[in-house]
């Protein structure tokens, strides 16, 4: 079967710097003129320059941040008002997962976003493909994800991005919108890079941490915990999946998760 023709290449967005990116810039600079001025004083503007720093790792730790740039943690309003919410999978595509969670997801009429890893589409291309047939859109989660991602440079922060960026459209015929960073860690340098290649970061609302918790019950309740319209969702489809008695925690979950929206009657769509 070949492979769907690739859309077009997203528009590329200008990067403008968020408040906290400009008064770090703001800070570097009047360090290294207070220093000109006034050398004994370098003590204090190594301190200040290295706090800062410790600031930014900081904000980059935080996921749900938009201190480093524009970053979508819920669902539109108007989507909100719909009785919408999203449902996203980190990390897949993966054989031993996948193919179950789309027949989940079509027992309640649900569309999901993927947010899929470049190496693991062109690992399992038709599995891809299928995910596009059944009404789900794909979108950009690195191409290897790496556990070094936040430290990357600007150079290789492209060529991954791209890379995933190129495989994606090549198997889906849709070059991705969004972008979700590994682990949610990145750096000052991401947004930058977005911009250059049209896409937006999309974190969420709740996790349920379903990587590192083999307790079902806990990992549906921090998704079910205040649920409601516009919420956007995070689990995973992929091998990093927790396992509890032979089977991935999401097993237990993702049904149960997709009943609670029907009593509620919320409906599950893309992020966009």
């Amino acid at each position: 079967m070949n492979a769907p023709t690739p859309t077009p290449m997203p528009t590329t967005a200008t990067w403008r710097p968020s408040a906290t990116v400009w008064a770090s810039v703001a800070l570097h600079g009047a360090t290294a003129a207070a220093v000109v001025v006034q050398p004994a004083l370098w003590p204090w503007a190594m301190s200040a320059v290295a706090a800062n720093h410790v600031g930014l790792t900081a904000v980059g730790l935080w996921p749900r941040s938009h201190l480093l740039g524009p970053n979508i943690t819920r669902l539109p309003a108007a989507l909100a008002s719909e009785g919408k919410v999203a449902l996203t999978f980190d990390d897949g595509p993966n054989p031993a997962i996948t193919p179950w969670v789309l027949d989940q997801l079509d027992l309640h009429g649900a569309k999901a976003t993927f947010f899929c890893v470049g190496e693991q589409v062109r690992a399992h291309p038709a599995l891809t493909r299928e995910m596009v047939r059944r009404g789900h859109v794909i979108e950009n989660h690195s191409d290897r994800h790496s556990h070094a991602f936040s430290t990357f440079g600007l150079a290789r922060l492209r060529r991954d991005i791209e890379a995933a960026q190129s495989t994606i459209a090549e198997h889906t015929g849709r070059m991705p919108l969004l972008f979700r960073a590994p682990a949610g860690l990145r750096s000052p340098l991401l947004e930058p890079v977005l911009a250059r290649c049209g896409l937006q970061l999309a974190s969420w609302t709740r996790r349920g941490f379903d990587t590192v918790e083999q307790d079902a019950k806990k990992v549906f309740k921090r998704l079910d915990h205040k649920l409601r319209a516009g919420d956007i969702l995070l689990l995973h489809d992929g091998a990093s999946a927790a396992i509890a008695n032979n089977r991935p925690v999401i097993f237990d979950v993702l049904p149960r998760l997709l009943e609670r929206f029907d009593e509620r009657g919320l409906r599950v769509t893309p992020i966009i």
